[in-house]
Parts: structure tokens; C-alpha cells; sequence
């Protein structure tokens, strides 16, 4: 069985998710972010489950602190917050799932097997920015919005580029170099930024005045 970690601090739906999953997941629950913490430190989980209103760190503050320590664990957020923009912070965060409460059992298992499924690609090279997950060797990008984006091979290697060395800025130069046939002008890597932003988002890669670009801040981990 696969890992499960849940971050629940409700006395009553903590246990009972425990008591449920444990039919197909080895659990561990845990009340607060805190605790968690170490845990995961120490061990290895294959997904989490994070209540968005814990007490002390919020799930939202851990779930930034999990990227920031760059522990790509796959998590989905559990919240009693419907809105939009509630959503939107959530994955923004580094969530790669979220779900309302209240919620049915059978659908919760089924989005944790969607996640693992996901992120268990073997040795492939797989990059986590922010609530997106990029795989270069499959040349598709996964939205927290909207789903699976596929991607040019042009596209990809651009990407990809960024991607690895994410706190460095390329100037144009440098990207003709790595990505673009010899010949190619400063105007094809502008091009090329361009339809990255309209598949993806327009922050995902940030415009740097006068140097270049780089991966943009929001989805840097």
C-alpha cells in the first residue's frame, strides 16, 4: 500500500478519514502542521490530505513550506471554503488538488489515486512549479486550473530550460543558444515566451528588464 499522510485537526473527521482510507492507503494522521513537519522529514509519504483551517500554521503555511524545502510530496487541500479565490490561494500555495467539504469518501480515494498516479512516473524527470507539474519527457504541463496541457517540442525544451536552473535569469542570447536552430533571431525567443504564457500562465515565466527571463516568482519552489 501506498503512504497517506493526513493533516486533519477535527476530533471526529480526523479519525473517521483514517478509519475509511485505511482500506487501501497506509495512514498516518496527524493534528497539526507542527508535528507533521518532522514527520515528513524524517519519513517518506506518497500523498498528503491538508485541512486548510488548522490550528498554529495554517495548511496553506505548511503546504508553502513543504515547496520552499522543495518536498515534492503531491497534496490535496481540504477546505470548507467554496469560493473562487479561496481555491485559487490554495493552489497557489503548492497544492495540487482541493476539495470542499463536506465530501464523499469514494471521490476523495479516487482524487489521492489520480494524484499518486500522477506523480509516479519512475526515473522521468518531472518538475514541480508551484501548483503545476511539467514532465519534458511526455512534452505536457499540469494545470491546477484546468488539467493536462500539451506542449510543442520547441515548447518544451524552452521550458525546460527555466525549469532547472530556476533562480537564474537567460537572456535572449543564451536561450538562442540552447534552444533555436543556428540563424533564429531574438524576435523567436520572445515568440516562443509568448505562447508559453497564453498555454499556461502569464506569470509562470517573468520578464526581467533589460537581462531576460526566468522562471516567474509565483512558481518558483
Amino acid at each position: 500500500m501506498k503512504r497517506l499522510l493526513i493533516l486533519e485537526d477535527d476530533a471526529r473527521l480526523g479519525p473517521i478519514m483514517r478509519d475509511v482510507l485505511a482500506a487501501s492507503w497506509r495512514v498516518e494522521l496527524v493534528p497539526t502542521a507542527e508535528l507533521a513537519l518532522p514527520i515528513i522529514e524524517a519519513s517518506t509519504f506518497d500523498v498528503a490530505i491538508v485541512d486548510r483551517g488548522l490550528p498554529g500554521m495554517s495548511g496553506e503555511e505548511f503546504v508553502r513550506t513543504l515547496r520552499a524545502r522543495r518536498i515534492s510530496m503531491p497534496v490535496l487541500m481540504l477546505t470548507a471554503l467554496s469560493q473562487l479565490h479561496d481555491k485559487v490561494e490554495g493552489l497557489d500555495a503548492g497544492a495540487n488538488d482541493y476539495l470542499v467539504k463536506p465530501f464523499e469518501f469514494e471521490e476523495l480515494d479516487a482524487r489521492l489515486r489520480a494524484l499518486t498516479r500522477r506523480y509516479d512516473l519512475g526515473s522521468a524527470e518531472v518538475f514541480h512549479l508551484g501548483g503545476w507539474v511539467f514532465s519534458p519527457e511526455d512534452r505536457v504541463i499540469e494545470s491546477p486550473y484546468s488539467g493536462r496541457i500539451v506542449l510543442t517540442e520547441t515548447e518544451t525544451e524552452l521550458l525546460t530550460v527555466f525549469a532547472r536552473e530556476p533562480a537564474r535569469t537567460f537572456s535572449k542570447e543564451q536561450l538562442l543558444q540552447r534552444v533555436f536552430a543556428q540563424g533564429e533571431s531574438e524576435t523567436t525567443v520572445e515568440t516562443y515566451v509568448h505562447y508559453l504564457r497564453r498555454k499556461t500562465d502569464r506569470d509562470l515565466i517573468h520578464t526581467v528588464r533589460g537581462r531576460g527571463y526566468r522562471l516567474g516568482t509565483l512558481h518558483r519552489l
